[in-house]
Order: structure tokens, then sequence, then C-alpha cells
């Protein structure tokens, strides 16, 4: 598979490459030149396999003999062992796709744990050091920590918001030491993008310590989520596949942007609908035309909290791509979700017999909203309650049960630095040994 950039298209690159660089030139990102393409009848094939073999499927068409296909088979098996998606019902026609059953309860885990075993396959071959910079709004890190904990020749270095994740996503991220190393940045998730950007930005940074990126704008990350849609297709009641609705709390925007990928080359998905928080630059750009981002505000869906969404970019050349027209509701709806919704949404949900978070709580109220008669409506969970045990406690008013998995993180000793927004600081950082 061939990919350029989107910022300069005679960057050209095979899709290991494009792994191992994270970011394209100038700052832009890696896109398939050509999408493949399955026929109705190859659809149907594929959602009749299981979650493995379905994924393999799906990820042989983008990398092709770039990686042997028994090799391909066996990292995606590997990738996906334990992050195995499922469908909840919340009412006749509203239910929500979990994808929290993973290592690190929440849906980074699919792409971190993909990326971390294609860049482990790339690096037995190359045999170099690397170092892999992430920035993360809540989940993404301790996803991509875990992913990649002990493994050989490769560092961690995650950049996270300081007080503004919530308390068990820093025990999970901060406390397993050994190759991973987590900076709290005094400022918002964007300032943490940034530093991160302008890392890949600095020649002589990337050159000397083989940088690349765990966050979403990798597209190893991006593809393996891609496979989860169709998961979810098969795991639908076969006369409700014709109008299926999807609802993604959007944050960078990459699980949208895998969807579309998912529509793009042949899941007959109905249509997708952004939902943001407060902080609502796409859906106010799609609604008056003009890219205005606003600070960043925050709130109880923290992983959303993100005015600059790196992602857009993908979903704007995807849409050019397929001659799609992006203001034409059919294929894309979007809504924002105040506080006060948020909240009232998951006390909904409550009564329903369904204890939600705030970002699926957020995808809930929009499909509320934007359903229509004979529609069947999905909205994405993307993280296990109890890493918002506090936030969910005080809203519902109710005690959550703590799973054993997580108990063991409460109890360890947190190893992170504490700096200003400054890259001279995190460039220091960054070069020590």
């Amino acid at each position: 598979m061939k990919l350029y950039s989107l910022k300069d298209s005679s960057q050209e690159v095979t899709f290991l490459k494009a792994v191992e660089l994270g970011l394209c030139k100038k700052q832009g990102l890696f896109f398939p030149k050509k999408l493949p393409f399955f026929k109705k009848n190859e659809i149907k094939k594929i959602l009749k396999m299981n979650f493995f073999k379905k994924s393999y499927k799906i990820l042989n068409a983008f990398i092709g003999k770039e990686i042997p296909k028994k090799k391909l088979y066996k990292i995606v098996k590997k990738s996906f062992s334990k992050t195995i998606p499922k469908i909840k019902k919340i009412q006749k026609n509203i239910s929500c796709l979990e994808l929290f059953h993973g290592p690190t309860f929440a849906f980074k885990d699919f792409g971190a744990r993909f990326m971390s075993q294609i860049i482990f396959y790339m690096n037995k071959i190359n045999k170099k050091k690397i170092t892999i910079l992430t920035a993360t709004s809540g989940d993404t890190g301790a996803a991509v920590a875990h992913a990649f904990y002990k493994m050989k020749n490769i560092k961690i270095v995650i950049l996270y918001p300081k007080g503004k994740i919530s308390d068990i996503q820093e025990k999970m991220l901060c406390n397993l030491g050994k190759n991973i190393k987590t900076i709290s940045v005094n400022g918002s998730f964007d300032e943490c993008q940034k530093l991160v950007k302008t890392a890949f930005n600095d020649s002589y940074l990337k050159k000397k310590i083989s940088l690349n990126s765990g966050n979403s704008i990798n597209i190893s990350r991006l593809l393996a989520q891609i496979c989860y849609y169709f998961e979810a297709f098969s795991l639908i009641n076969k006369r409700n596949r014709k109008k299926i609705i999807i609802s993604v709390p959007c944050g960078n925007f990459g699980n949208i942007t895998a969807g579309l990928i998912a529509k793009s080359i042949g899941l007959p998905i109905k249509k997708f609908i952004i939902s943001t928080n407060s902080n609502d630059t796409v859906p106010r750009f799609l609604k008056n035309k003009k890219w205005e981002p606003r600070n960043t505000i925050s709130t109880i869906s923290n992983a959303m909290d993100i005015s600059v969404p790196n992602n857009w970019d993908r979903i704007e050349e995807l849409f050019k791509q397929n001659k799609w027209n992006i203001n034409d509701s059919n294929y894309l709806n979007y809504d924002s979700v105040s506080e006060k919704n948020t909240k009232k949404s998951l006390k909904e949900l409550h009564k329903l017999k369904y204890i939600s978070e705030p970002h699926a709580s957020v995808a809930y109220t929009v499909l509320k909203k934007k359903i229509k008669d004979k529609e069947y409506g999905l909205f994405l969970g993307t993280a296990h309650p109890i890493k918002f045990k506090n936030t969910i406690e005080e809203v519902l008013k109710i005690n959550i049960k703590v799973p054993e998995k997580i108990k063991k993180y409460k109890k360890n000793k947190l190893f992170t630095y504490s700096i200003n927004p400054e890259f001279s600081i995190l460039k220091k950082i960054l070069m020590e040994k």
C-alpha cells in the first residue's frame, strides 16, 4: 500500500515506512493513496468470519505483501486476543458498542496493541533503538504504555495534561517504569499535542533518537480501529443492518475516521454522527463553514477536551477521494453536548439499567436527538465506567464496584515528571539515555 502526505502529496511511502515515520514532513498526516474495496459478496463472507480472521482480511487488504500473510495473522491475533468488542442492547433500536474490554479498559487498546506488534516486528528486522512520543487526553497513554511495556530497544515517552485525567487513568499510565516515561504538563491536551508536533518538526531530535508517535496520527493505529466496525456490524441482527447509524464520541477524531474508512471500503453503514462535548470546533465548522478553534474547555468527558483535532484533515481527504459531500447529513451528522446534558444522559442510561461513562453519554445524547424512525443506532462505549469512578458516583449517587484487574493499580506509586509546556524542557528529557 502506498500512502502520501496530506501536506505534500509528493511524499509517498509504504505502510511500514509510514508506521516508522509516524508523521510526515511539515507535520502532515499519512493517508492511503487508494483505498481497497470489498464487493457485496466479499463483505458477506467477511462478516461470517471470527474477529481475528475478519481483522486479518481487512488489514491484509491495506498492507498486502509488506508483511508475510502468516506473520500478519499472528500479529493480528496477538494484538486483538484480549480486546473483543461487545454489543449491549439499551433500548429497542439503540445499543452500545462496548470497546473497553481490553487490558487498559479503553478502545485505545485496539490501535495501541496492533501498533506495538507492528513496530516490534519491524524492530526485529531493523535492530535499532527508537523513542515513541505521544500525548494523551486520558486513555491513549495507558494503552500505549501497556502495549509496549518491557519491549526491547523501545522507549515510550507520554505527555498528559496535569490534573485533567482521572485518578485511575493516571495510576494506569504512570506506575509502570522500565521503558515507560510519563510527563505531567502544566497545560491542556492541545499544548501537549503541540509539544509532540514540535518534537517531530525538530530534524536533529528526530534523527538523533529515531522518534516515532503513538497517537492516532500513526497510520497503524488508525487501520486497526477499522476492524471493530466490521465486527460490530456482524453482531447486529440482519434485519437491522440496512439502517445502522453510528454515533461516535469525538476528540482527536481518529475513531470516526476509522469508521468512515470502513464505510468507504464497502461496509454498508448508513451514516455516522460526530458527537462532541463543549469543545465543538468541528460541529461549528460544519454549521458555519468557519474553522475557529477556541481555548480548550475542561469537561468530565476529558478525552474529548481537544479543540484542534488532528484527524480532521484525514476526514476531509476521505470525503474528497470518495466525492462525498461533507455537508450532506446522509453521510455525516453532528452535534455538541453540554456538561448538564452529559450528566442528564448518564442518569437516563442508569434508569435504563446501564451504567455508562461521560464519553459514551455524549454519543448517546446526540444519537437520541438525531435518530429517525426505522433507523438502528449504535453509540460507542470507549472506556469502562470505572475509569471515571468519582464523576459517575457523584452524578448517579451510587457506588461502583472496582474490577479486580484495576485494584492493583490504585495502590501503586506514580513515576512521572512535571514540566511547563516548554519544548526546551521536553527536548532535554527526550535526549536523556
